[in-house]
């Protein structure tokens, strides 16, 4: 059988695949994985496409921040949590606004990449405490809490209470609780 076939313009130097080979599997295989590749990769894009849109933005809960008020009126610790970090509370509240029009959001550490954080009411002195602890967990996340003054939507990057379960949280927060709009989760690496 010969080994290549000249092509048929009279083109010397270029070898084509034998028509008669009747074996062409590494061609064929090289077809479908490239097609699977195609497909994986037209499908990662339309899931992150998909999850972009289906995760709340800041602009989603919007908040108009307000002007400081002179003096802050006496703290009301609603939570255990809250009791026991008053003085770290109490120093935070002395901050400007940070978070959702009228509240500072204080954050403090709980242990190696390990932070809490309560909402205070700049207006009423209420303060809300974030219902779970946020690990850097895996390594790489840099700012666990993210937050914005004009909204009322608080994501919490890495893990939550420590578990093995990481991702990306997204609670909107109505004044007096935090909850749970949307989350991206990873078990393991």
């Amino acid at each position: 059988m010969e080994e290549a076939a000249y092509c048929a313009r009279g083109c010397a130097n270029q070898t084509i695949w034998p028509e008669d080979s009747g074996n062409n599997t590494t061609g064929i295989k090289t077809m479908r994985l490239s097609s699977w590749l195609i497909a994986t990769l037209m499908f990662g894009a339309i899931s992150g496409l998909a999850l972009a849109e289906s995760v709340p933005r800041f602009e989603d809960c919007p908040a108009t921040v307000e002007s400081r008020h002179a003096a802050m009126p006496r703290m009301i610790f609603t939570d255990a949590t809250a009791r026991h970090y008053r003085s770290i509370l109490r120093e935070a509240a002395k901050e400007p606004i940070n978070f959702a029009g009228h509240y500072v959001l204080a954050t403090w550490g709980c242990g190696a990449g390990c932070v809490m954080a309560a909402a205070i009411d700049t207006n009423s002195g209420r303060v809300t405490s974030l219902p779970f602890t946020v690990s850097d967990w895996p390594l790489d996340i840099t700012e666990p809490l993210s937050y914005r003054a004009d909204s009322c939507l608080l994501i919490a990057h890495g893990s939550r209470n420590e578990s093995a379960e990481h991702g990306t949280y997204y609670y909107a927060f109505d004044g007096k609780t935090f909850t749970l709009r949307a989350s991206t989760t990873n078990v393991g690496r």
